[in-house]
């Protein structure tokens, strides 16, 4: 199905994918372009990609199947920009970005119909290609998000390549997939930046609080460890959701205060078992 992978954008997401789709299609030649030369020559070492460059224009002489945008989002109305310069019409176009929205319709504008939105629901703390996972995406769902002026043949390898990975497809709409990420994955993330920077605050001169978290702190902050950049696009981009999704955790935080406060252990109590019990739905 594809001869030639374009990746732009070479850090852990871009690197996975690329050893993902070599597992896939291993007779597929993979060019990375990355403002960062180290990365792509890192990458080249560790076998991600075949060949890298710094220079959106050195894919015209590739001519790659498929361009997977894989840059924090924040940059992705400008490289489809530049790549509406290039001639690049009959080439297919997606990426693993974790906000769509508005976004899809303004890449659209640029690359066509020949672009599909794209979100595969997988992904560490960790950055940089050499913590690259070629199973990073197995089992994992993926959400794909066309709208009317998405080609239907393009919409269709995409979802054939993502289910040649091993993830599990499913198809969302653009808006829809903002306001349910924004609660179930910008939110946590928020939510943990904030923590750290909570106990921070609360550390004293005599005390470092981060010397003595357990288990339970370790696991719910893990994802603060997450790429600081990355993340600053996601909470720009979709700000509108996790504001919404900000407000409603600051009122159930502010419920949870009042029934400390007020000693009411009955209610305490149903508070925290309903959580439990919702908590307990996720697989």
């Amino acid at each position: 199905m594809f001869k030639k992978l374009c990746l732009i954008g070479v850090g852990f997401m871009g690197g996975s994918f690329a050893l993902a789709f070599r597992e896939s299609f291993p007779n597929c030649e993979i060019l990375g372009i990355d403002v960062n030369p180290s990365a792509t020559d890192k990458a080249i070492q560790l076998g991600v990609i075949d060949v890298g460059s710094a220079h959106l224009n050195s894919l015209l002489g590739f001519k790659p199947d498929l361009i997977m945008l894989a840059t924090p989002v924040g940059t992705f109305e400008n490289i489809a920009r530049e790549l509406s310069t290039l001639d690049i019409k009959n080439t297919l176009i997606t990426d693993l970005g974790s906000v769509k929205g508005k976004l899809v319709y303004t890449l659209e504008e640029y690359l066509g119909e020949n672009f599909v939105g794209g979100h595969p629901i997988a992904g560490t703390e960790k950055s940089g290609v050499e913590n690259s996972s070629k199973d990073l995406f197995k089992g994992k769902r993926c959400i794909l998000t066309p709208t009317q002026r998405t080609s239907p043949k393009a919409l269709e390898k995409i979802k054939n390549m993502w289910i040649s990975l091993g993830a599990v497809v499913e198809e969302m709409n653009p808006f829809l997939h903002d306001y349910v990420f924004g609660a179930v994955s910008h939110l946590p993330h928020a939510v943990a930046f904030a923590l750290i920077d909570a106990i921070r605050h609360l550390s004293k001169d005599d005390v470092d609080l981060f010397k003595y978290p357990g288990g339970g702190f370790k696991d719910f902050t893990r994802i603060a460890g997450s790429d600081p950049i990355m993340w600053r696009d996601i909470f720009l981009e979709n700000w509108e959701n996790v504001l919404k999704a900000i407000e409603a955790f600051e009122a159930s935080l502010k419920n949870l205060k009042e029934l400390i406060k007020s000693r009411n252990s009955q209610e305490l109590t149903n508070y925290l078992r309903s959580a439990k019990d919702c908590r307990e739905r996720i697989n």
